[in-house]
């Protein structure tokens, strides 16, 4: 597997799988990032007491780039640009809100994250599909590989 392919995918699904997943990448993506990334930026005095709590050091800047992976991950995977990365940032940023966070609270307080953390994950595998800017940018130069 290139670094290229790795980052924009190898573009072998049918259509109507790419469909699916500009769906769930629209829905997905907007979500987090105007319901829960855009409400972490600025980061409140909690969100930042909240990092703390769980043991990160710098928790400012934690809090940043938790709002931030939230915000412009959620916006990066609904246009399917970077998609594998931004799917592994918001994963790691959900499975610290689901494991660390939200450690001691029911699941169903933890349920969210843990749902927001495996679509993280599975565009991280599986890349964005047809429908994206990765597949325009792999398209647009072929014979590009990163090494």
């Amino acid at each position: 597997m290139t670094f290229r392919s790795l980052l924009f995918g190898t573009g072998t699904t049918s259509r109507l799988t790419d469909l699916g997943l500009l769906l769930i990448r629209l829905g997905f993506g907007l979500t987090l990032a105007f319901a829960h990334g855009l409400g972490k930026l600025p980061p409140s005095p909690g969100f930042v007491d909240g990092v703390a709590a769980i043991g990160f050091p710098l928790p400012t800047l934690f809090a940043w780039a938790a709002g931030l992976a939230e915000f412009v991950g959620g916006l990066l995977l609904a246009v399917g640009l970077l998609t594998r990365p931004a799917g592994l940032f918001v994963a790691f940023t959900l499975g610290v809100a689901a494991f660390g966070r939200h450690a001691g609270d029911a699941f169903t307080d933890r349920e969210l994250a843990l749902l927001y953390l495996v679509v993280g994950l599975a565009f991280a595998v599986m890349g964005a599909g047809r429908y994206a800017v990765d597949t325009a940018i792999r398209r647009r130069n072929p014979s590009y590989t990163y090494t």
